[in-house]
């Protein structure tokens, strides 16, 4: 009776350990809370408001911040006004605009049309840009959200604004479509997503700003592989600069897609 009170005391004791180790131990990840479906009536907004909206998109949504920043993974678009007409007569340029509006739209929905010097995908000598269609993917911008976007770089890049609003209903920014609302379904969607291989060999992309990472789960665990998505400052990889890495992924993946991602990258073997 004695040893039977030990056993199940002891089993006890165990139970209640791995449960406190399982909930306070190990790192929680807490998955995105689901969108908040917002309807703008986009005839009743101002020029300035349509504006704004646009800036909400670029710097939420359209996920453009992830490269278009200070840490040079693509161009800078803050003088763009007068950089595209520039751009639409260099002898690579091989869209068909003809105003810095309809450059705009040909940029993010064919990235290709035209390739700044340096930011092109490896070994393509600047023929295809490592941006993806950002009506695509998961992404997703409808038009009324390109027409915003648009306007907000036409405003920021010191163009004239000629957008026109849209007389109809979109999203918010913040408010993605139905079937987005559900995580990304495939390692390779959260990679095209967040452009990892605009820096990262992965996937089929040839990034070469930072580590190789075809064969990274030789070397790394996921414990490690975890750390440097949600805090890429905290080991820096040998051979590479600190501060080229965005540290929001944490805050713009959901849970699901970031344990995916994790289990793809320590799969390559």
């Amino acid at each position: 009776m004695i040893n039977f009170l030990k056993v199940s005391f002891f089993s006890l004791l165990m139970v209640g350990g791995f449960w406190g180790f399982s909930n306070f131990g190990i790192p929680q990840i807490k998955p995105a809370p689901p969108p908040v479906e917002e309807k703008l009536d986009l005839g009743a907004m101002t020029m300035d408001q349509f504006i704004a909206l646009g800036g909400k998109i670029y710097n939420g949504k359209g996920t453009c911040t992830l490269c278009h920043n200070a840490m040079g993974r693509a161009p800078m678009l803050d003088k763009i006004g007068t950089v595209a007409p520039e751009r639409m007569k260099d002898a690579r340029y091989k869209g068909t605009a003809k105003s810095v509006e309809e450059y705009l739209h040909e940029s993010l929905v064919k990235p290709s049309a035209f390739v700044v010097s340096g930011f092109g995908k490896s070994g393509t000598n600047d023929t295809e840009s490592p941006m993806p269609d950002v009506t695509g993917g998961g992404i997703g911008l409808n038009e009324a959200e390109l027409a915003a976007v648009i306007a907000y770089l036409q405003d920021s890049g010191g163009a004239e604004v000629t957008v026109a609003i849209p007389a109809m209903e979109a999203p918010g920014a913040e408010a993605p479509a139905a079937a987005e609302a559900a995580p990304l379904k495939t390692p390779e969607e959260v990679i095209a997503k967040f452009t990892c291989g605009a820096c990262h060999k992965v996937a089929g992309q040839e990034g070469a700003l930072g580590p190789d990472l075809t064969k990274i789960g030789k070397t790394k665990n996921k414990e490690y592989l975890r750390q440097a998505l949600l805090d890429p400052e905290a080991v820096i990889a040998k051979g590479f600069t600190g501060g080229m890495m965005p540290p929001t992924y944490g805050e713009q993946m959901k849970a699901k897609e970031l344990e995916m991602l994790v289990n793809y990258l320590a799969g390559l073997k």
